[in-house]
């Protein structure tokens, strides 16, 4: 189906099967009306539920679909011919995740989730006591009039403006953006929006954005806009970005959490950080900021580049100091 997302097909097939279970023989127009497809659609679907199974992959592991003479009919599939049960680990985790989604800013339809919270924890009786003392922040560096200004933009397809802070320069800059979505991800607020200034689809970290304004522009992206998929993080390296470890003492760990990284890896005196960026000066800028608290690992070039710099700078200071020193004293 055109437009459909993975997600919205997979929870379609975990539903479908069961039913065709309970249904064998149902005629093919019957089955793709009571889903709600065409039935070509279902045709697909079928197709696909074929090569899926249990692990191993054997034909005797796969799920049989039949559909010839216009009749459905399914077979091996009584691994999911039920509903899976949750266990009490995974009701508190829903319970403490719908918790959290309470609190966010703009939420839409608040009662659906009232109403799913309470049977929840009606479901998990006693056992879900351990939920009430577990609390999720969701980025407490964000302005929740931040959050709010953006969910009104993509409720009411207004354009935003933009005062964004971009770390890696150093500098504030202003942009017109139009909302596609508003996310969390690793704990952090973004904002997926189609930018006027590149001309294309890009992500804001709000406790990145300095200020916002909505415009009553309307703020429909263009119909090439397209969402990423952030399953796998928001940072998303470039072809032509230079991969730097650096040694963070524990004065400067507050850059992985400010900055996109690709690897941390735990050490007695601080952290070993993976950077990817294609800016090599701005790195360097970073890492003179941060003083004797970060340390360039490799590329060894980089190592004596800033390493030189530092010293010139140290040079300057000490000329400076003297002839200070000098004018005092004549």
């Amino acid at each position: 189906m055109s437009g459909e997302s993975a997600t919205e097909r997979l929870s379609r097939l975990l539903a479908m099967v069961p039913w065709l279970l309970a249904h064998q023989g149902v005629p093919l127009a019957e089955a793709a009306a009571a889903f709600g497809v065409p039935e070509r659609q279902l045709v697909k679907d079928l197709e696909l539920l074929f090569v899926c199974g249990l692990p191993g992959h054997m034909p005797d592991d796969l799920i049989e679909a039949d559909w010839e003479g216009g009749f459905v009919y399914v077979g091996n599939a009584d691994a999911i011919a039920r509903p899976l049960r949750l266990g009490v680990d995974e009701a508190l985790a829903l319970i403490v995740g719908l918790r959290a989604l309470a609190d966010v800013p703009g939420l839409g339809d608040r009662d659906a989730l009232d109403r799913a919270l309470a049977k929840l924890e009606g479901a998990a009786g006693t056992a879900a006591a351990p939920a009430g003392s577990v609390r999720v922040d969701l980025d407490a560096g964000t302005d929740p009039a931040v959050v709010q200004a953006c969910e009104d933009a993509l409720r009411r397809r207004r354009r935003l403006h933009l005062r964004y802070l971009v770390p890696r320069r150093d500098e504030t800059t202003e942009r017109d953006v139009d909302p596609m979505r508003v996310l969390t991800v690793d704990g952090h607020w973004y904002l997926e929006a189609y930018c006027h200034r590149v001309e294309d689809v890009r992500t804001f970290r709000l406790d990145r954005v300095v200020d916002v304004r909505v415009l009553e522009v309307d703020g429909t992206p263009p119909p090439t806009a397209r969402s990423r998929d952030l399953g796998t993080g928001v940072f998303e390296p470039g072809p032509d970005d230079r991969l730097v470890t650096l040694h963070l003492a524990p004065a400067a760990r507050w850059v992985v959490d400010y900055y996109p990284v690709e690897s941390v890896t735990e050490q007695p005196d601080g952290l070993l950080v993976g950077i990817r960026t294609a800016d090599l000066a701005w790195l360097r800028q970073l890492v003179l900021r941060l003083g004797g608290a970060a340390r360039v690992i490799d590329p060894p070039a980089l190592a004596d580049d800033v390493r030189r710099t530092a010293e010139s700078a140290l040079a300057a200071y000490q000329t400076a100091a003297e002839e200070d020193v000098r004018a005092v004293g004549g």
